[in-house]
């Protein structure tokens, strides 16, 4: 006989609009450490350069904070540095705090781009890493048109990248660079040590506190959520590794969520997953693409019956 607790579908739209700070109403300065609460509260906002009504990272802020606007991004990352830029499932950006648990990341993604990008990236650009450093180092920051000026420029394909700016992404991504700041939309990358202070930088937890931390952080933000969803969110823990936390963890539950069909998922979550949560506010919010509340297209459809595609590539 199941003995799990069920979470109607009601509740469980409730709770999932709840954490994803669409059931308060959108006042507040929209700036300065509101905005940066408001986006620590997201766990990361999504960056993309499709600019149809407003680039995205924009869109999913306002949805948040009326007040908030364009401009009052830029000094949380170029110059407070309580923002860095990095990738989850895609381009991001996120929390400061939270940069040490992307030190596994760093590490994770030297090993893999490696031998992906050799097969699919032009030739040479592991011969042009230390070049680059070096040319960092001496001249400060440098953009993907700043560096490999002797090389071929590609067709214009998304990923024809010329061996320097493969190199400038790798470096990045591997965490021996940081974005310094954007001009339009081009990154401009410098040394991470003088992008951010060492205070930041010198501390790694190591895997199993990060896999710890970011389970736990997911399930914040979700509520509740299948060990595949937990890995999903960061796209950084294994999902052989949440699925292992999640079996070891004395303080969640399993539940039985009612999905738009009225059929049940199996998921984990907390006690509070029950605790009341406000209705969302009757006001219309435009939400981009890659809203975090419809970034996994599978879910949103899952609860709330919505098929939703876009065709942009």
């Amino acid at each position: 006989m199941n003995t799990r607790p069920v979470l109607q579908n009601a509740d469980a739209r409730k709770v999932f609009l709840h954490r994803h700070l669409l059931s308060d109403a959108p006042s507040g300065a929209g700036k300065g450490d509101d905005l940066l609460d408001v986006i620590t509260r997201l766990g990361f906002v999504q960056l993309d350069s499709i600019n149809t009504v407003e680039r995205a990272h924009h869109m999913i802020l306002r949805a948040r904070r009326m007040g908030y606007r364009p401009r009052n991004l830029k000094p949380l990352l170029e110059k407070d540095r309580t923002l860095f830029e990095h990738w989850t499932h895609d381009a991001a950006v996120i929390p400061t705090e939270f940069y040490k648990y992307w030190r596994l990341k760093m590490r994770r993604d030297a090993d893999v781009l490696r031998g992906r990008w050799r097969k699919d990236r032009r030739e040479g650009y592991e011969d042009k890493m230390a070049d680059i450093l070096a040319q960092i180092a001496a001249r400060g920051p440098a953009c993907s048109s700043s560096v490999g000026e002797d090389e071929t420029r590609g067709s214009g394909g998304w990923w024809d990248w010329h061996p320097s700016k493969t190199a400038l992404e790798y470096l990045w991504r591997s965490g021996a660079l940081a974005v310094t700041h954007r001009r339009g939309f081009q990154k401009h990358y410098d040394l991470t040590e003088r992008v951010l202070d060492e205070s930041v930088t010198a501390h790694d937890p190591g895997t199993e506190e990060t896999i710890d931390w970011l389970c736990q952080a997911a399930l914040n933000r979700l509520g509740f959520a299948t060990s595949g969803e937990l890995a999903a969110f960061w796209d950084i823990a294994s999902p052989a590794e949440t699925k292992t936390w999640c079996a070891g963890q004395t303080g969640l539950i399993e539940v039985d969520v009612m999905g738009a069909s009225g059929r049940m998922r199996r998921m984990f979550a907390r006690e509070d997953v029950f605790d009341p949560v406000p209705d969302p506010p009757a006001r219309l919010r435009i939400l981009s693409p890659f809203d975090p509340a419809l970034r996994d297209r599978k879910r949103a459809e899952w609860l709330f019956g919505f098929h939703y595609r876009i065709e942009i590539f």
